[in-house]
């Protein structure tokens, strides 16, 4: 059963000691479901968080489900079957994780969703404009899949609220949160976004006794919603939620995991779990060490925008128990930036709008800026690797595509001048600004004329809509992010008016990949394939489902819940009958 695998001492009589049947460790979207399912199918349930806070990495994601067949597709008369879901997964993955686990993803998915929605708070609405992410593969489903979490108001937490991680971008762009949709219809710009805009300033500004305390916004979107939601359902059932209570180490008697030593207030606590350990610790994003030791190289723990607790607690527990490990060169790719005061935020859409061109430091263009994210880091690698000098890259645009689109956080011109931005940016390097792309390019360190090619072999084409190197623009999903009001091509508009800017991107990502690998049931396996009976993973603390792709927005969020949905299942020893 493994040479490593530690057995339980029982010679600490001082410790405290607990007993339930499900111990889940993490309180981000896998962790809270997989403590909801136990609960409702009967389980007595511990939740533990090392952090002061709880929402993890979810906290700062836009809370997107990728939840395929669900059962609200038929209200936006779209048709999904999870053998179309399979189909779209296996084409994407192959045969780099085991079919009955990508199975149970594309069948399973949608009962997880139907289940929270019948015994939690968790409400979620199809975007059935949010298209998958690669229309070529067999079971693409063009919009529905990707589903947005309800808004809910804080004070639904009541003093719970003062413990949610709040360390969200949003307030940066706009001072009040917005859905995925309404973000979506604000880019727009135009009267009916204007419109929405002001409705949603006047419900922020009318929130007297948020903007009499100096809060933030209280009504609560995407991450943060999902976050509240779930743990508003933890108080209704009365689940303790431990923070501050990192794991020590996982307790193995008799041939299985039986629960964990974990600290407590500074004190040592034995957690005895009947039915079994669910480990939604996260990935090792911010773990310099390991990932010096297996992600492509440069790589740096500042640039990621996953949780400060996401530094591989999971992974070291399950080694010592002899657990193998998958995908630990993988992550969740997406560009990101440093601001000034060191936090790093995820270059989602502003790289699709027109008039810009991502390039490396020989002053080319490597990628399909439009493309989804994680091909985007992909090729910036690529690039690096070639020996072009691509980590950094630059976000190049003119002054038409300043005043009419943001840049990552930063706001159209039309709204905040350069005067008004704050000069830091452009100290430490993030914004650099020039009248002539020779001189920016001086100033990134590239040859100038190399640039000023590049940009006029881009514009060329831009204006006949087209893009020979990379096809920016020709797919669906190119054209999300993108302005509608630009033809032929949406995502695809000349650079030629001064001044020029660059906006400094690192391949970064929003959280690892790898981790604890697993079977089907969520159960974590050791380095021969055996189950390590007790012992559950899920969320970015396992060795994802997706391997090494990204089939769709939500994806992580939509497998952890649904992987920890299954192992409580499994664990709990749910029959088909008393899931909905």
């Amino acid at each position: 059963m493994g040479a490593n695998r530690r057995k339980a001492h029982n010679d600490k009589m001082t410790e405290k000691e607990h007993e339930v049947d499900w111990l889940v460790a993490g309180a981000g979207a896998g962790g809270m479901t997989g403590a909801v399912v136990a609960h409702q199918l009967g389980g007595s349930v511990l939740l533990v968080e090392k952090e002061a806070v709880y929402g993890g990495t979810t906290a700062k994601s836009g809370g997107v489900a990728w939840i395929p067949a669900n059962h609200r597709l038929p209200e936006f008369g779209i048709d999904d079957s999870s053998e179309d879901a399979y189909q779209y997964l296996h084409g994407l993955i192959g045969n780099s994780v085991p079919a009955p686990r990508i199975r149970a993803y594309a069948e399973r998915a949608s009962e997880m969703l139907r289940f929270m929605m019948q015994h939690s708070h968790v409400h979620y609405t199809p975007l059935p404009a949010y298209m998958d992410y690669y229309d070529s593969v067999p079971g693409y489903q063009s919009g529905g899949r990707s589903m947005d979490p309800a808004p809910i108001h804080i004070r639904a937490l009541g003093a719970a609220a003062s413990s949610m991680s709040r360390d969200h971008y949003t307030g940066l762009l706009l001072p009040f949160n917005v859905s995925v949709v309404e973000g979506r219809r604000l880019q727009e710009m135009d009267f009916g976004a204007y419109l929405l805009g002001a409705r949603l300033a006047a419900r922020y500004y009318l929130d007297l006794p948020a903007r009499l305390a100096k809060r933030g916004d209280d009504r609560l979107t995407l991450g943060p919603a999902l976050v509240a939601r779930l743990r508003r359902s933890l108080l209704d059932r009365d689940i303790p939620l431990w923070l501050n209570t990192p794991v020590a180490e996982l307790l193995y008697e008799n041939g299985r995991v039986c629960g964990a030593r974990v600290t407590r207030e500074g004190q040592p606590v034995t957690v005895r779990a009947k039915r079994g350990v669910l480990l939604c610790t996260g990935g090792f994003a911010r773990n310099a060490g390991l990932r010096k030791q297996y992600q492509p190289q440069p790589s740096s723990d500042r640039w990621t925008a996953a949780a400060p607790g996401a530094t591989g607690d999971g992974i070291a527990l399950g080694e010592k128990v002899d657990a193998a490990l998958g995908f630990m060169g993988s992550a969740w790719w997406s560009p990101t930036y440093l601001l000034p005061d060191g936090r790093s935020l995820a270059l989602i859409s502003g790289k699709s709008n027109p008039g810009s061109i991502m390039v490396n430091r020989q002053g080319r263009r490597f990628t399909n800026e439009a493309q989804p994210y994680e091909d985007v880091v992909k090729d910036q690698y690529a690039s690096e690797q070639r020996g072009e000098g691509a980590v950094p890259c630059y976000l190049v645009f003119d002054a038409t595509f300043r005043e009419k689109y943001t840049a990552g956080h930063i706001k159209p011109s039309k709204i905040t001048p350069d005067s008004r931005l704050p000069q830091t940016y452009f100290e430490n390097g993030l914004l650099s600004r020039a009248n002539t792309l020779f001189e920016l390019g001086a100033q990134l360190g590239m040859d100038g004329h190399a640039l000023e090619q590049t940009v006029a072999d881009f514009n060329h084409h831009a204006r006949l809509g087209k893009d020979p190197l990379f096809g920016r623009g020709d797919s669906l999903h190119d054209r999300y992010y993108a302005d509608p009001k630009v033809q032929p091509n949406p995502s695809l508009a000349p650079l030629e008016k001064g001044p020029y800017y660059a906006l400094r991107c690192e391949p970064g990502d929003l959280d690892t990949k790898g981790g604890l690998l697993c079977n089907e049931h969520a159960q974590v396996l050791d380095r021969s394939g055996e189950v390590i009976p007790g012992l559950y993973a899920a969320g970015n603390a396992s060795a994802a489902v997706m391997g090494d792709t990204y089939p769709g927005a939500g994806s992580t969020i939509g497998s952890a819940m649904t992987f920890a949905y299954i192992a409580a299942q499994h664990a709990l020893g749910a029959t088909a009958k008393e899931s909905p």
